[in-house]
């Protein structure tokens, strides 16, 4: 079924008019709903946000939008870098993997309440751009490991993307940037929809709905972890 659907995007981002971009938005948003890599950024995100207390829907927006912005400039340049050197493109090693998990163990442990990380933003006097810089952070490290779940995604894409730049370069940046749109969309949704569901319920940090809705990602952050590092191996 999977397949299926795959061969059809395919065709369709294949087409060269208007729907190949609406193909390729849809194959962005595949990218992250399908692949367990993906999925972790949805519970590190919501976790974050949740971290951040009571904020404003647009601040909820801004911190989700730099998260992904922060995936995408480091799939970017390891897609770059990986390819000048030869290897697989994403193919950062299980050094790569090995780094990133840390982070997650770092952060799910925080989450959990274990460990404690200053990340608040909006209610930490004379941090009010923390919370900002450290999502941008965050997504630039999360991309590390979504490198060779990404390129193995878009791998037919990027075959089409290569041969229409070479008679039509405006129309293959097109492709990748609706790509980068849908890919984005999924973890900005969540993010943002998460700061909604907390205005909605009247939630703050220390709600026991907020506390319980932390740990969840935590733990979902930590099996990430654990996730790249069984990667490794398998």
């Amino acid at each position: 079924m999977l397949l299926e659907i795959f061969n059809w995007l395919y065709k369709l981002t294949n087409s060269g008019d208007a729907v190949s971009l609406i193909a390729a938005l849809f194959w962005g948003i595949l990218s992250i709903i399908l692949s367990p890599c993906h999925l972790a950024s949805i519970p590190l995100i919501v976790g974050f946000i949740d971290e951040q207390g009571k904020i404003s829907t647009k601040r909820a927006f801004l911190i989700s939008l730099l998260f992904a912005t922060g995936i995408l400039i480091t799939i970017a340049a390891i897609g770059v870098i990986t390819g000048l050197l030869g290897r697989i493109m994403g193919d950062v090693g299980k050094y790569g993997n090995y780094f990133v998990a840390i982070i997650f163990f770092i952060v799910g442990l925080h989450l959990l309440g274990i460990i404690s990380l200053n990340f608040k933003g909006a209610s930490a006097s004379g941090y009010k751009n923390k919370g900002l810089v450290a999502s941008f952070v965050f997504g630039l490290v999360f991309g590390v490991a979504l490198g060779p779940c990404t390129f193995a995604y878009m791998a037919p894409m990027l075959g089409i993307i290569f041969t229409t730049a070479s008679t039509n370069l405006f129309f293959a940046v097109s492709l990748i940037f609706f790509y980068a749109i849908g890919h984005c969309s999924v973890i900005v949704l969540a993010g943002t929809f998460t700061e909604i569901v907390q205005h909605y319920l009247n939630w703050n940090e220390k709600s026991k709905g907020a506390v319980i809705l932390k740990k969840i990602c935590g733990v979902l952050v930590i099996l990430a972890g654990i996730y790249l590092i069984l990667g490794t191996y398998l």
